[in-house]
């Protein structure tokens, strides 16, 4: 009884926390979104260049996206040999199934629209703003029921259970953030753009895989034979709980900060100053010289290193390495990674833990901003096999200037190629 009722106060104080940041609605910004439908939305942005500092950054990220794909690194080398072929034993025939079931579905246009080439660019083609900038493959919001009830088998089939409710869950908060901001027709459960790649297949010879994007939710899915790549990742959630209405209760991204927490505040004095990489969240002397492929910081991405179109950056380790950590700390690095990697079906995930557990020699634990139980805070877990990001950001329709806990960001990278599966393809399958 005593856990339920510090539960239920917990929630209480999330929801009065960004209740207390509700925008004024009356503000030209909302008024003229309120009479846009998307399409409107995301031109009026293109002509006016509103917000600059967001115009800015999808300049930058449009000279991103021409790069050839090299995939993230510490030092601008790709290392070979992390990622090998194997069985995972992922139900693929099921996935198949509901793959061909969504395509039976579509008309010659539907279809000509959902369908690419398996090394085609557009897999780096996603974004987590509500403004579509790129209108590829199917909107789910756009097609008929049986349409759109296919696709999300689709992603159901590949995605753990509890991954897929997590899924739900950001598209469920999406949707209960467009409602408090009257702006339904921008941002609802189904306001998310669907890609197929290549040809459902249950071979090695023949890899195929899906990509789901839209505002806070962007999900790359490979698939080669049994074996799954699910990665680059981005969840994020502003706010990060629903306090009414049919999903009252629902709530995400919490467990993975409160174990970040947990991890900084158990280090030692000195390993606390040696994670601690800047002391503030937004920090004088991050670099922040106005080119946004390059700076530390910049007002959407904020703090994160590896989001959107930044699929070739050169991330330096830092922080304090894992191998030097306590078993007990060793395994708070595990269960966040398990919970950043919900994604992945029960032994992909596992596989993948194990992995991750074999380089803590080379893993390292870093992390900004105050580490007190109410502070906001970013870090991050990098290894030659994994990125893990989580980073509470400031608003973006709620009116916070400064970061808060109820709006959080968290990015999964396979650094060195392996994101989208590239160090698992063949030569000609590779982008």
């Amino acid at each position: 009884m005593a856990q339920t009722h510090e539960r239920e106060q917990s929630f209480q104080e999330a929801s009065a926390a960004f209740r207390a940041h509700l925008p004024d609605l009356n503000t030209p910004r909302f008024q003229t979104a309120a009479k846009q439908d998307l399409y409107e939305y995301a031109k009026f942005f293109q002509d006016n260049h509103a917000p600059p500092w967001l115009f800015e950054l999808t300049q930058a990220w449009a000279k991103l996206y021409d790069e050839p794909f090299r995939g993230v690194t510490s030092d601008g080398t790709v290392k070979e040999g992390l990622f090998k072929e194997q069985d995972e034993g992922v139900d693929v025939d099921a996935i198949v199934q509901k793959a061909n079931h969504l395509l039976s579905q579509l008309d010659e246009e539907q279809s000509g629209k959902l369908k690419y080439l398996i090394n085609a660019k557009e897999w780096r083609a996603w974004s987590n703003p509500e403004i579509l900038l790129r209108p590829l493959g199917l909107r789910i919001e756009e097609v008929s029921k049986e349409v759109r009830n296919a696709i999300h088998k689709v992603i159901e089939t590949s995605l753990s259970p509890e991954g897929y409710q997590k899924a739900l869950a950001a598209m469920r908060i999406n949707h209960f953030l467009g409602e408090c901001v009257k702006l339904p027709q921008i941002m609802n459960q189904d306001s998310y753009n669907f890609l197929l790649f290549g040809t459902p297949s249950l071979s090695t010879s023949s890899p195929w895989g899906w990509l789901l994007y839209g505002h806070h939710l962007d999900i790359a899915c490979f698939l080669r034979g049994s074996q799954i790549v699910i990665s680059p990742t981005f969840t994020g959630a502003e706010p990060n709980i629903i306090d009414s209405g049919p999903w009252k209760g629902t709530q995400i991204l919490q467990k993975e900060g409160d174990i970040g927490l947990k991890l900084m505040q158990s280090l030692t004095t000195d390993q606390q100053s040696t994670a601690q990489i800047y002391k503030n969240l937004h920090d004088d002397v991050m670099r922040q010289t106005g080119d946004l492929t390059t700076d530390r910081w910049n007002k959407d991405d904020q703090r994160h290193l590896c989001g959107a179109f930044r699929d070739n950056r050169v991330v330096p380790y830092e922080g304090v390495i894992v191998s030097s950590l306590t078993p007990d700390q060793q395994s708070f690095v595990l269960d966040i990674s398990n919970e950043m990697l919900l994604y992945l079906p029960s032994k992909s995930r596992s596989l993948r833990l194990e992995q991750i557990k074999k380089h803590f020699q080379e893993t390292y634990f870093s992390w900004i901003g105050g580490y007190g139980d109410d502070d906001a805070f970013y870090f991050r877990i990098q290894s030659p096999v994994v990125i893990l990001e989580f980073d509470h950001h400031s608003g973006v329709f709620l009116n916070n200037t400064e970061p808060k806990k109820f709006h959080t960001h968290t990015i999964v990278r396979t650094p060195n190629a392996g994101d989208y599966g590239q160090a698992i393809r063949e030569q000609v399958h590779r982008l």
